[in-house]
């Protein structure tokens, strides 16, 4: 007999999207990055950073897309949500 385990959130919407990092070796051409327009890539070190706005789908969109061009993912990271200061009316930017 086989049994599945309830996924915990099967048929929920996707949670509000999070401001992620996604660190990966090396440095990405033109051409890769294109493969991420939701993205805003930076290098740090020998290394490329993708920073964007991303829902749980679209993370694992990228996920896929870094798997299949073969890139070597060193790292993803949700940041903290950014505050605004009472009153300020201006967002700031990482």
């Amino acid at each position: 007999m086989s049994f599945h385990l309830p996924a915990l959130d099967y048929g929920s919407m996707d949670p509000a999207p999070a401001r992620y990092t996604i660190r990966i070796r090396g440095h990405l051409g033109a051409m890769v990055l294109s493969a991420f327009p939701a993205l805003v890539p930076l290098r740090h070190g020998a290394d490329t950073v993708l920073t964007g706005l991303l829902d749980r789908s679209a993370l694992h969109g990228v996920l896929a897309e870094v798997d299949a061009l073969g890139l070597e993912l060193l790292e993803v990271r949700q940041l903290a949500p950014q505050r605004e200061s009472p009153g300020s009316g201006e967002r700031r930017s990482l």
